[in-house]
């Protein structure tokens, strides 16, 4: 078994896990970030960066050019929904950043990407401190500059 079938096996078995904490619980148990980049890494064939890397979780080598790219993932109950994604450091480096949204189950339902000027931007927009103080937009603030790179059909 290869690397990546082993880390699919395990992350299925810790979706599991997850879903029953949120049931006994109601709470999430945190695993939502790691799940999202390794969904955007097997869809997209991104590469994902080492452990405590500052700035970007993964890598994607686009026209002979390496892009870094931030992901966040939230769960949802469809790609309609409200929300925030979790704060941009903007002083770090990183090309896009990328929201991965996942049903209740933890699995990828659709990918957007944005591009750092456009992310920049809209982070520096007057009027909200979550946007302004702590880099956090809303999932369709986010969408609104995004474009979506993957989305899960019936047989995907």
């Amino acid at each position: 078994m290869s690397d990546s079938n082993e880390i699919l096996t395990l992350l299925g078995q810790a979706k599991i896990v997850a879903q029953k904490y949120r049931a006994l619980t109601g709470k999430p148990l945190g695993i939502t970030g790691e799940i999202a980049e390794f969904e955007a890494a097997h869809l997209l064939g991104l590469t994902l960066s080492g452990a405590r890397q500052s700035g970007y979780d993964a890598t994607e080598v686009r026209s002979g050019e390496t892009w870094k790219i931030q992901i966040k993932g939230r769960c949802v109950k469809s790609t309609s929904a409200m929300g925030r994604l979790g704060s941009i450091d903007v002083t770090k480096e990183f090309d896009t950043v990328m929201l991965v949204l996942l049903d209740f189950n933890f699995n990828a339902i659709a990918i957007y990407e944005a591009q750092r000027d456009k992310v920049l931007s809209r982070l520096a927009e007057p009027g909200s401190k979550a946007r302004n103080i702590r880099g956090s937009l809303g999932i369709q603030q986010f969408k609104s500059i995004a474009t979506l790179r993957w989305k899960r059909t019936r047989t995907s």
